[in-house]
């Protein structure tokens, strides 16, 4: 077993360990070197999914083609990650206009939600956070169409051939992906044991997975657009398994469905322009951590230093506070971005951190929701310098485990995601609104263009990875790759500071000592490329970086 691979199964088996437990980092840790280009660059969970993007950039499409063949891949390839019954996050750069812009594809929650059911005092609670009641609306498809439509040059059909074949023709499972069938398994339905499984048992590594009934919903959806799920058989088929299975999605919410794009929002950080989505998206709190981490000398304090980390400790509990404090659906209640963004409030926060103990976190009432590790997040970059930075999921590994019949498919768990205490919160299951997330695709910008790209899954901890990575190329002038292979910490609430097992013992010793409690574990999956330019702010090379906790590829042409 390859030590990237070990990585990947120890992080997906925490979300069955006990809170006191550790889970100590395989040695020795290969942080590998940034993939170059010339021409483009793509990064993705996945090699075959990075195939399909640099084919697309090849063939004359640009960055916005590629994201749709590197989505649609993924689907097929990373199946219990990301797909057309999922949602996400998209961050564009539109070189031609010099224009970022965020592209929320995740949904609204279902206009029958009853969101009681997914608190005490009702029997089964717990369960309805992950069964057909926690399906909402999936606005994969509909972003993809959206994409392609406002930005791409390629004809639609061209960009999902990659996934119809693989799907079609199927590929070969590694470990990890065998690993992650095998515990999902048993909770399958029949229909889709048939082809996840052998003779009665989960696929093994080195088995074929063959899809043809999500090849024949590919083929579907290149040949009638979104519409073929949102308002056709496919989107029929979703309604009547939400039926049978007392879900509450509907054909309404189906066909109400639409991407929409917004304004994203950013922040000045040491010169450099920070972008990352608006709301609904719950991106802010990482432009806070770095708000307030930019008021001293991080370079002077040193890269994962006890001060350092104290510090970014402290700042990112406020920022979580400030997460569940101001979150909210844009049309009903905006985060408050001209204060929270704004110098003199890092400036305020930053005179209140604490430099000699850790804090107790305290936001009362609030009780956050488990956070969603089974994500995946890709970039591309093409030669006339449109970027593309994307976080998608399904929620939990393969989401709610139902498969409408016949369309290989799997539906989204979305709603175990929102803050179900106390009731009406602004993170609440609210019927009809906007699903807000944690999700970060960011850009660090540079004289108006895109000089990095980057994100990571996660849950609670995307906004705080981003965060690191960002600092770790700005304040100490690491290359996307070490940036992203760099050790992470990530707090928890209610009193948790998870750090990875790369941070020095004594490290972790001294950090105990100021009052953090610690646990190891592995945080992230992140990907991201770097682009330098010429005179005249044209491309002239590309860096990519993949995570090394991770199985992905990043590689330019």
């Amino acid at each position: 077993m390859t030590t990237q691979l070990s990585l990947v199964l120890s992080t997906l088996c925490l979300a069955a360990l006990p809170a006191c437990e550790t889970v100590p980092s395989p040695a020795p840790f290969d942080e590998g070197a940034s993939a170059v280009g010339r021409h483009g660059m793509v990064s993705t969970a996945h090699p075959l999914a990075t195939e399909a993007g640099l084919a697309i950039l090849r063939s004359g499409g640009n960055a916005f083609d590629a994201a749709v063949a590197i989505a649609s891949t993924l689907n097929v390839v990373e199946p219990m990650m990301s797909g057309m019954g999922g949602y996400g996050t998209i961050l564009v750069f539109d070189a031609e206009r010099g224009e970022a812009h965020y592209l929320d594809a995740s949904g609204k929650i279902p206009l029958a939600v009853d969101a009681n059911l997914y608190r005490e005092p009702t029997p089964g609670y717990m369960e309805n956070r992950r069964n057909a009641k926690a399906v909402s609306t999936p606005g994969a498809v509909n972003a993809w169409e959206a994409l392609s439509q406002r930005f791409g040059v390629l004809p639609w059909e061209e960009l999902l051939e990659s996934a119809i074949g693989h799907a079609a023709t199927g590929f070969i499972i590694d470990e990890q992906t065998a690993r992650w069938i095998g515990l999902a398994f048993p909770e399958f339905p029949e229909h889709a044991r048939a082809f996840y499984g052998k003779d009665g048992a989960p696929l093994v590594a080195g088995d074929r997975l063959l899809q043809t009934d999500l090849a024949r919903s590919l083929r579907s959806v290149a040949a009638q657009g979104a519409s073929a799920l949102y308002a056709g058989e496919i989107g029929a088929a979703i309604a009547a398994a939400m039926k049978e299975s007392g879900g509450f999605l509907s054909a309404e919410d189906l066909s109400e469905d639409r991407a929409e794009w917004w304004r994203p929002i950013s922040v000045d950080y040491r010169g450099y322009e920070v972008v990352t989505p608006s709301a609904p998206a719950g991106a802010f709190p990482m432009l806070i951590r770095l708000g307030i981490m930019e008021q001293e000398d991080n370079r002077a304090l040193g890269h994962n230093s006890v001060a350092y980390l104290h510090r970014f400790a402290e700042v990112t509990k406020h920022a979580y506070w400030t997460r569940l404090a101001y979150s909210g659906d844009p049309d009903v209640k905006p985060p408050p971005y001209a204060d929270l963004l704004s110098a003199d409030y890092f400036q305020q926060q930053n005179a209140k951190l604490d430099r000699e103990q850790a804090s107790v976190f305290d936001y009362a009432g609030i009780v956050s929701a488990s956070e969603s590790k089974n994500t995946t997040h890709f970039v591309v970059a093409d030669g006339q310098g449109n970027v593309v930075s994307a976080t998608v999921t399904l929620g939990n590994l393969f989401g709610s485990r139902i498969m409408p019949e016949g369309t290989g498919i799997w539906l989204n768990n979305s709603l175990a995601y929102c803050t179900f205490e106390p009731a009406g919160n602004p993170m609440d299951a609210h019927p009809g609104r906007r699903k807000l997330s944690s999700d970060s695709p960011s850009f660090v910008m540079r004289d108006g263009r895109p000089w990095v790209a980057l994100g990571t899954p996660g849950g609670h901890t995307i906004t705080q990875t981003c965060a690191q990575m960002i600092m770790n190329v700005v304040d100490f002038d690491m290359d996307i790759q070490a940036a992203i292979a760099a050790p992470r910490v990530a707090f928890n609430e209610p009193d948790h500071l998870d750090v990875e097992a790369r941070i020095p013992e004594a490290t972790r010793a001294a950090l105990e000592a100021l009052g953090h409690k610690l646990r190891v574990r592995i945080l992230g999956n992140a990907h991201g490329l770097m682009i330098e330019y010429d005179e005249q702010g044209t491309p002239r090379r590309f860096l990519g970086g993949t995570d090394p906790r991770g199985a992905g590829s990043a590689e330019g042409y």
